[in-house]
């Protein structure tokens, strides 16, 4: 940065930047529909990526990402542990339930602001006060950046983990080393890293396949278990809850198992990330959001009645070798390395494509925010080559944290969850802070941005028939106060420890993580970002 624009405030450089906006370097064709050039005009941003993915293939993206049935799975040992079969059934369809009317919040969101900035974007240029908006957005904005920098590496742990529990499973005199699922943990983030960058101009192509896969993989082993397992009785499949973790009462170890059965839910927001590559955003993206969450929710809701009752003996499948007792499970029902494996690869393949689609999001989260100068080296990490189009500084800074992180699964066993209690956290808050605002700015009666989003909203129900409706309408604010009696009270259970007593090695350190990143954007903002972070509030030319 020049004295010059040193000298200057962030609105002065806000105005700078958007005389540079005229002349894109993005083909006409890969610019949006006029309705996207109008809306980035009004956001005050130039069109810097290709907009190459439409409806369908940001559903397959989002669908993808999430991985709602592979994660119920994955996450079994903690399910079972705390709610058992009954917390499990139950459990899930709180949570789908909770998560319908945030994600309906969020969706009406990116209608009214389809930016790769997402929730600190809402946060500060819609609905905070004035007063709090442009601080209150950086923290915010960090929030995110640490929620999805955590969701590539727990992610990617997740595959590195899952392969050396099939490895224990064929070869039972293997030992399992933190430094061997920190090296395959790279692997795969450097493969997805690749794809990233090299096959860019793919992904809508082979997140939609990847998609396909989600959905079928499935059926084949929903098919193979509701064939070969063993049947669990109703009563116990409804009703039996386990309290593995030591708790004072079944229910408060059920409410702290919602914890596990939320991670396989909690995200959506990631296709809002990708809006500046979406064709015709502002409808496109809402409606993605929310059928994504109908098609996962009802994949998780089949996968859940299928577990509770095909599991088998619990305290056998939680005493496996592999850490993992889905795979004990498979090789059960199977009998066979060979069949196991292959029905694991059905659940690797899309936790792969998870990484991937957590890469693009995460890179473009962290691009965003340094657009606005919030990140440090913001002018180096928000750098879009214009022959590739897509933020490659970002991705690679991506990778770096990544294998940061992955590094203390070297040195400690519980890496893993603290990563995923990061990621989850962490975009829970910031979920938190952003419906909060339009909230308060429903309640005052201030007058909305406008959606571009008509379609069937389930959650309004006129007689027996559907109401057809623009956005949320008279509903949003409803809607908006039960997402947030949803995501209080499941913000602190998350932070719940899985065992009671608890020690250093079954501590949930994800209020520490958080409380880390709010403390240290605080820091940063205060040393350096209030003197040069440009809120987009400073952009905006929307007409009141």
């Amino acid at each position: 940065m020049t004295a010059f624009q040193q000298e200057l405030g962030p609105s002065d450089r806000a105005a700078m930047e958007q005389m540079k906006l005229d002349d894109s370097h993005i083909a006409p064709k890969y610019q949006g529909t006029e309705a996207d050039k109008r809306h980035m005009d009004i956001l005050g941003r130039s069109q810097e990526t290709r907009r190459m993915f439409t409806f369908i293939s940001m559903l397959g993206f989002g669908s993808t990402l999430i991985v709602t049935w592979e994660t119920l799975l994955t996450n079994s040992f903690a399910i079972i542990t705390n709610g058992g079969t009954a917390g499990l059934f139950w459990g899930f369809v709180i949570v789908f339930g909770g998560f319908l009317f945030v994600y309906a919040s969020i969706a009406e969101l990116s209608s009214m602001a389809a930016t790769s900035g997402g929730q600190y974007h809402w946060k500060v240029s819609e609905f905070a006060h004035p007063r709090v908006q442009r601080y209150l957005s950086f923290p915010t904005g960090w929030l995110a950046i640490a929620g999805w920098q955590g969701g590539i590496t727990g992610i990617g742990m997740l595959v590195a983990t899952i392969i050396q529990g099939l490895i224990t499973l064929k070869y039972p005199d293997y030992v399992a080393q933190g430094w061997h699922g920190t090296l395959i943990t790279m692997g795969v983030v450097g493969f997805c890293v690749g794809f990233n960058t090299y096959g860019a101009r793919q992904l809508p192509l082979v997140e939609a396949s990847l998609a396909l896969l989600h959905f079928g993989g499935m059926f084949v082993i929903i098919i193979i278990l509701w064939t070969l397992a063993p049947r669990n009785n109703p009563y116990s499949a409804f009703f039996h809850i386990n309290n593995g973790g030591g708790w004072a009462s079944d229910g408060l170890s059920l409410l702290v198992g919602l914890y596990s059965l939320t991670v396989s839910l909690n995200g959506f927001d990631s296709q809002v990330h990708m809006s500046e590559e979406t064709k015709d955003a502002t409808r496109a993206m809402p409606r993605a959001i929310m059928w994504s969450t109908y098609i996962n929710g009802f994949l998780g809701f089949v996968m859940a009645i299928t577990m509770i009752f095909t599991l088998g003996d619990l305290d056998e499948i939680l005493a496996t070798a592999t850490g993992y007792p889905f795979i004990q499970v498979f090789f059960n029902v199977t009998k066979s390395h060979v069949g196991t494996t292959l029905m694991t690869v059905l659940i690797l393949l899309p936790l792969l494509g998870s990484v991937i689609a957590c890469v693009a999001t995460a890179s473009r989260q962290i691009w965003s925010f340094a657009r606005d100068e919030g990140v440090p080296f913001s002018s180096t990490v928000r750098y879009v080559p214009p022959h590739w189009s897509i933020p490659i500084s970002a991705i690679l800074v991506s990778l770096v944290i990544c294998i940061l992180l992955s590094l203390i699964n070297i040195g400690s066993a519980v890496a893993l969850n603290a990563i995923l209690a990061l990621g989850t956290g962490s975009i829970l808050a910031s979920y938190l802070i952003c419906i909060s605002c339009i909230t308060v700015k429903r309640l005052r009666g201030e007058t909305l941005p406008p959606r571009n989003w008509y379609g069937l909203q389930i959650l309004m129900v006129k007689e027996p028939t559907l109401t057809i409706s623009r956005s949320l309408g008279r509903w949003g604010l409803p809607i908006n106060v039960i997402a947030l009696c949803w995501l209080a009270p499941i913000f602190v259970f998350i932070q719940f420890p899985g065992v009671t007593p608890t020690t250093a090695k079954s501590m949930n350190f994800s209020s520490l993580l958080i409380g880390f990143v709010v403390i240290f954007a605080t820091i940063y903002y205060l040393v350096k970002g209030r003197k040069v972070y440009v809120s987009p509030k400073e952009r905006l030319h929307r007409v009141e």
